[in-house]
């Protein structure tokens, strides 16, 4: 396909206010409420970092394009529809060469927040809620409402799209 095609192709999809979903990691099954792994969330830029001193874990929250323009722009309350952010969760372990620094260990899961206002309205919040877990990334959750533990988990932060994120600035 010729690189003015794609180009044309690509400004006609913007500009229909479109937003094309990431495609589905392959091998890894959706989770109980349908929504896929998205296949290159491991090459998506970072939005923060965080760490949980209760249960002694790290987290690198990134996110898909719609996410990082929202976050690199301000324009996180509400988040844009479309926005994808994705959390790694890594247990914590002091560094052998290095004592007093913490490193990732063994990987933990994987969580996804889906922005679209449209479809998951029923839920209350304009998100769809998805975690794989380990390294085989198996879905979490019994059924479709396993989100419901999600959405409990959020509600202190309802008054912020129901994301705990904190963007990080950069200068």
């Amino acid at each position: 396909m010729q690189k003015g095609l794609v180009t044309t192709l690509l400004t006609a999809v913007v500009l229909s206010g479109q937003v094309w979903a990431d495609p589905a990691a392959p091998g890894v099954a959706p989770a109980p409420n349908g929504i896929q792994l998205p296949a290159n969330y491991k090459d998506w830029a970072v939005i923060s970092i965080s760490h949980r001193v209760d249960n002694n874990t790290m987290r690198v929250i990134v996110g898909n394009e719609v996410a990082i323009k929202a976050a690199r722009a301000g324009n996180t309350n509400p988040w844009p529809d479309g926005a994808i952010l994705g959390k790694m969760v890594w247990k914590e372990a002091a560094k052998d060469s290095w004592p007093k620094a913490i490193a990732p260990n063994e990987f933990v899961h994987a969580e996804f927040m889906f922005k679209d206002q449209g479809k998951y309205q029923d839920n209350g919040t304009g998100w769809g809620w998805a975690r794989w877990l380990g390294m085989d990334q198996k879905p979490w959750g019994k059924d479709a409402n396993a989100e419901q533990e999600c959405i409990a988990c959020h509600t202190p932060v309802k008054s912020s799209d129901w994301v705990f994120t904190t963007p990080a600035q950069l200068p």
